[in-house]
């Protein structure tokens, strides 16, 4: 039983993050905008990481040299994610929202390609292939659903901007422990967001009511810290390459409560194009698990 324990935090994890969309229709039919659920997020879960980096004794302190590394994962990996994955799922459907997110592993093959000099392959091509594929189909059949073409860049842009934190994050992460950066990061989001969020009309809103308040509470805590940790303890007791598999359950979830919850679209081409997606993805974990590759994630 005890050794099935990780894979199960593993899939927790991509089940809570997959429901959050629960949480953003409800802030945004409570009147928030996106840059708004952005900053409660943020605002939420940045003291919880930083009580738990002080817990275990992590030394925060960052070396004037390195601010820019913390302010790609916490302001244009997590802020900037955050604002176009929202505001894509409140304008469009839950289930093409995360779907598309899901294009990041594609950004991350082809910025690692650049950057790292790492070597595209014929799988990865294959699953970008797939990708580009399965985007095509996802957003071909939801455009009744609000998919403008504005809306399919900020959905991609997520992609993008998820992407760039393991991009950022690799640097960060050969110099500070990761909780330390995890910590960072968070906190760097949580000053990004003030300057759009609107903090006075934000806290306003989020004390309006009883519900808004657990709705706040809930983005930060069940969408963030608990699925954060979860992780985290799965990955490190599997191979890399499992473990983003079985967080795969994500776009799943994010899916089928769109379908089930918001009478969003069951077309035959959307559901192949999820399909192509979740396929690409796993042939992507796979060509980089340690088992098939000498580099890990």
């Amino acid at each position: 039983m005890k050794r099935h324990l990780p894979a199960a935090a593993v899939i927790g994890a991509g089940v809570l993050w997959g429901m959050i969309s629960l949480f953003i229709r409800g802030l945004s039919a409570a009147g928030f905008d996106p840059m708004q659920i952005s900053l409660i997020r943020m605002g939420v879960a940045a003291p919880v990481f930083l009580l738990a980096a002080l817990a275990l004794k992590k030394d925060l302190r960052v070396r004037l040299r390195d601010l820019w590394m913390f302010a790609g994962t916490g302001i244009v990996s997590i802020v900037l994610f955050n604002v176009s994955y929202f505001y894509t799922m409140i304008k469009s459907e839950a289930s093409v929202a995360v779907v598309l997110l899901y294009t990041s592993p594609v950004f991350i093959m082809l910025l690692s390609a650049v950057i790292f000099r790492e070597r595209i392959t014929g799988v990865k091509l294959i699953a970008l292939g797939l990708t580009f594929a399965g985007c095509f189909l996802t957003a071909g059949v939801s455009k009744g659903a609000g998919l403008t073409p504005f809306v399919l860049l900020t959905g991609l842009a997520s992609g993008l901007f998820y992407g760039l934190y393991t991009i950022f994050g690799r640097f960060a992460l050969n110099k500070y422990p990761p909780m330390t950066v995890t910590a960072l990061t968070f906190i760097a989001g949580a000053v990004g967001s003030l300057p759009i969020g609107k903090p006075l009309r934000t806290a306003e809103l989020a004390f309006s009511s009883a519900g808004t308040a657990l709705l706040c509470l809930g983005i930060g805590v069940v969408c963030t810290v608990l699925p954060y940790f979860l992780y985290t303890w799965g990955l490190a007791k599997m191979e890399s390459g499992k473990a983003a598999i079985l967080v795969a359950v994500e776009p799943l979830v994010g899916a089928v409560l769109g379908m089930a919850l918001y009478g969003e679209s069951r077309d035959a081409a959307k559901l192949i194009g999820i399909v192509m997606i979740l396929a690409a993805i796993i042939l992507l974990s796979r060509s980089s698990s340690p088992e098939t590759s000498s580099k890990g994630e």
